[in-house]
């Protein structure tokens, strides 16, 4: 393919920038050792925060957001793979400083590169993505620190987003009791359709006392908030629990005493999806495709295509989107 099409960022003047959909060469691309026709990526709140002109993320305009594709290979120089695999790429520096997803072609180093799991089709995978992934990750940490349904609920904060939608959907199929906190209480009814158990207010997760130790009410934690939201789930979290920090929508500080860590021996774990090394990777996206994929992933999405991408990214920069942002790249595949 000699050209191709993608959502392009452009500054077109000091911290002012516009996105438009352009048609491109392949020369416009970095070389890497694998090219991949993209047939399906997602929106994640990084894609939006690049898409308006964060340089915190991305350095240098102009840029093709995308953290996330699926796809085919063209060709590769590595022989790692050969043209016609099915594959994935997630994380790394794609969609931040190398090209992302947001195009109909990218050229990635084949280190980053996932084969498409048996069980997972190219859609299916980017329904997951990034924030699949980082679930994955998180119910990987909560049960090797030997926790089970059985040693009570777990608590999913910011469970509308992305990440939270399918940490809801995760943990439910594999048998978990889901507290759901959500700071729209229109979605409740969309929470339990998808497998919480209980959904609460944010502001029933927040205790802004200085209260070193509070009655204990789960046994594990996915966060998306951070601030004083973590503050309070870490207090409230029962012996031996297990506390994921995967976000900071709220603050990306917090305050807290050594006490839950020494008196009940609470456990905070950092989530960090981009830099998993290939053999993780590799054992998370398996599980992914077998034992903790749920039955009805179309219950989160909202498929949208490159021509209408713009929009999706201002309502995510405006907090309304619920659930997962699925962009059909190619009509070509599934």
């Amino acid at each position: 393919m000699d050209k191709f099409r993608a959502l392009i960022v452009e500054e077109v003047s000091e911290n002012i920038f516009q996105r438009k959909i352009l048609k491109k060469t392949t020369d416009f691309l970095k070389e890497n050792d694998t090219l991949i026709k993209v047939a399906y990526s997602t929106l994640n709140f990084k894609d939006a925060l690049s898409a308006r002109g964060h340089k915190g993320i991305t350095r240098n305009y102009p840029h093709i957001p995308g953290i996330d594709a699926s796809g085919i290979v063209i060709n590769s120089k590595s022989g790692k793979f050969k043209s016609g695999d099915k594959v994935l790429v997630t994380g790394y520096d794609m969609g931040m400083n190398t090209f992302g997803g947001f195009s109909e072609l990218i050229s990635v180093p084949s280190d980053w590169i996932v084969p498409l799991p048996e069980n997972l089709s190219l859609r299916e995978a980017m329904i997951f993505g990034t924030a699949g992934f980082t679930v994955g990750l998180s119910i990987d940490s909560i049960l090797e620190n030997y926790i089970s349904p059985d040693d009570g609920s777990v608590l999913v904060t910011g469970a509308t987003g992305g990440v939270g939608s399918l940490a809801v959907m995760m943990l439910s199929k594999i048998g978990f009791k889901v507290i759901a906190s959500t700071g729209k209480a229109e979605k409740t009814e969309f929470l339990q359709s998808i497998g919480a158990n209980e959904v609460i207010s944010r502001n029933d997760v927040i205790n802004e006392t200085e209260k070193p130790l509070l009655p204990k009410k789960w046994i594990a934690v996915l966060d998306n908030v951070g601030g004083l939201t973590l503050s309070t789930a870490i207090r409230s979290t029962s012996n031996h629990g297990v506390i994921c920090a995967i976000g900071n929508t709220s603050s990306d500080k917090f305050s807290i005493s050594v006490y839950p860590f020494i008196l009940r021996g609470v456990r905070l774990i950092g989530i960090d999806s981009a830099e998993t090394e290939m053999s993780k990777r590799l054992k998370i996206w398996q599980k992914i495709s077998t034992d903790w994929k749920p039955n009805n992933l179309d219950l989160i999405v909202k498929e949208t295509n490159l021509d209408s991408l713009s929009e999706e990214i201002d309502l995510m920069l405006q907090g309304k989107q619920c659930g997962k942002v699925l962009i059909k790249i190619s009509d070509e595949y599934e």
